[in-house]
């Protein structure tokens, strides 16, 4: 872990000037490092080796953070990609720090001065050297006006956005190189994420449109006491220095001291979870990054929010959309919950959806009422393997901020309280949405709202959740029919991976045979060369059996 140390040695990208060719050759080492490290693995077979996995996830984590801000925000954004990466990576990403040195309070006050166009003096009756919080973006001093209020200071890191510049240009070529040489890479619109990664990016880095972004936020909570947004000073405020009032709270996911100040965990659980869906499926403006850095408790009880760098909207459609999947969600309406994913372009459709619709009834029965028990998963290994070997899950670049603040707020809320339960959390919100727009048949929110409430009155009777059932135990019946052709398509692929070996090996004896011929017959280059094709045979045979083993064992492991 890097250390906030001024004595620490500067890493290269915090140096002055950087050319492209220095941040082509940093990127692309760590890419080339990784990968054959990875090509190792799985030529040795132990590429599903959780320890192997472990120890690459702990060294890319640490690669991202000498990296710099550009990797250490697409390391936390990957950290919600579990379709994209191994749960290792995904536990480790999770834990990353955005913690770089602080930059020193002369640079600060130096372009502080030529932000804001006077002397520090001038502009601040007190102001502390020394940064309360210090991140990959920029750094945080308290100080006071000549009028009094306590404020604090957010400065940009010194020479961000050229870092950036090279940053995008680089990771452009990259996703072409992958578009254009790993067709498998396709499926997972990297243009679409790397421009929406950096569109929001080069936002967070320009302090007018996130004092602009508070502005909207708090008018948007304007008539909701319990969440505190602090006020704006744009008398000193630019695109790389911004001063907003200091509002001192408890970190949001503190919970030892949020309970020793008396304060009710699940009522801060309940606010957070209504707040944002207020956010979500009401204002459609958002925070897209609601980590417990960003979040805060006061001491009667109030949310808190500090940063609006990284924020993102919800077009109406996709709104109405939203809206729906939540409702189909609480009312655990499997059906309505797939339909909506799929027109959302969250799941691709399938010949056989029974694995996806039983897998996703099981995760609406499990995750609405309490905390989710992963080893509950393995009464669902086939149709688990079944789904995911077809990747029918997509994740629209759109959608990425909207399952990263979704996901991070759910392990806050978890960690406050362990018996978190979504659907009794969001009641509240539920039911101020039945009372709001009383004449208005255009609301999509309050018709379901009102839809919800009416399911609820109306559960079903002891003989129709018996009936239900029996449906159920049918078509378990029927899937497992349909899992034994997939067992089938198992073999299939072994088998063709069977006959790849033999053809392989057919290829290395065949060249070995000539190459012995040739040298017995006094020609010493075609022998070579049929030598160099002997070795090459042999290198795909033994790839081949290595993947022919690890094949026969993942679907051993599925078929268990």
């Amino acid at each position: 872990m890097l250390t906030s140390s001024s004595a620490s040695k500067p890493l290269r990208w915090q140096r002055a000037r950087g050319s492209l060719l220095a941040r082509q050759m940093d990127i692309y080492g760590v890419a080339l490092q990784l990968a054959l490290s990875l090509a190792w693995d799985r030529l040795l077979g132990v590429e599903q080796s959780p320890q192997r996995r472990y120890r690459h996830a702990q060294w890319l984590v640490m690669s991202l953070l000498h990296l710099g801000p550009t990797f250490i925000k697409i390391g936390q954004a990957l950290s919600t990609r579990a379709d994209l990466l191994p749960l290792e990576y995904v536990q480790a990403l999770g834990r990353l720090q955005d913690q770089v040195p602080e930059f020193s309070p002369t640079e600060a006050i130096a372009l502080i001065e030529a932000e804001l166009g006077s002397s520090l003096p001038s502009l601040f009756r007190d102001f502390d050297h020394f940064p309360i919080a210090a991140a990959s973006l920029g750094q945080v001093h308290k100080a006071r006006l000549h009028t009094g209020e306590d404020v604090v200071v957010k400065v940009q890191r010194p020479g961000l956005e050229q870092l950036f510049n090279l940053d995008m240009e680089v990771l452009h070529q990259l996703v072409r190189f992958s578009h254009r040489y790993l067709p498998w890479t396709r499926q997972y619109h990297l243009e679409e994420i790397y421009s929406e990664f950096f569109t929001i990016l080069f936002q967070e880095i320009d302090y007018i449109q996130e004092g602009k972004n508070a502005d909207r936020f708090r008018e948007n909570f304007q008539d909701y006491p319990q969440i505190i947004v602090p006020k704006v000073y744009w008398r000193y405020t630019s695109r790389k220095v911004l001063t907003m009032e200091y509002v001192p709270g408890i970190k949001i996911n503190d919970r030892a001291t949020l309970e020793a100040c008396g304060l009710d965990v699940k009522q801060i659980n309940q606010l957070g979870i209504c707040c944002y869906l207020k956010q979500l499926l009401q204002d459609g403006f958002f925070q897209a990054d609601p980590h417990p850095g960003n979040m805060a408790v006061s001491q009667d009880g109030k949310l808190i929010f500090y940063d609006f760098g990284m924020m993102a909207e919800v077009k109406s459609v996709d709104k109405d959309k939203m809206v729906r999947t939540f409702f189909a969600v609480l009312k655990k309406d499997t059906n309505q919950v797939i339909d909506t994913l799929t027109s959302m372009g969250l799941i691709e459709p399938m010949s056989d959806m029974t694995p996806v619709r039983r897998l996703m009834s099981f995760i609406l029965d499990k995750f609405t009422e309490k905390p989710v028990d992963l080893q509950a998963f393995h009464e669902l290994r086939s149709e688990v393997y079944a789904v995911f070997e077809k990747q029918p899950f997509r994740l629209p670049a759109k959608m990425t901020y909207i399952l990263k603040s979704l996901t991070t707020l759910d392990g806050i809320a978890r960690a406050l309280d362990p018996e978190y339960n979504l659907l009794a959390a969001a009641k509240p919100f539920v039911k101020s949405l039945a009372v709001q727009n009383q004449g208005s048949a255009l609301s999509e929110l309050a018709r379901q709202a009102k839809d919800f409430i009416k399911y609820r009155m109306q559960q079903p009777s002891k003989l129709e959740l018996l009936i239900q059932r029996l449906e159920e135990r049918i078509e378990q019946g029927e899937l497992q029919v349909r899992v034994r052709s997939v067992e089938s398509d198992r073999a299939l692929k072994r088998i063709s991976l069977g006959v790849k070996c033999l053809i392989y090996a057919s290829l290395a004896g065949f060249t070995l045979l000539s190459g012995a011929v040739l040298v017995l017959g006094g020609y010493q280059g075609w022998a070579m060369v049929t030598f160099v094709l002997t070795a090459l045979s042999f290198l795909a045979l033994l790839r081949s059996l290595i993947e022919l083993l690890i094949r026969e064992r993942f679907d051993r492991l599925a078929e268990r």
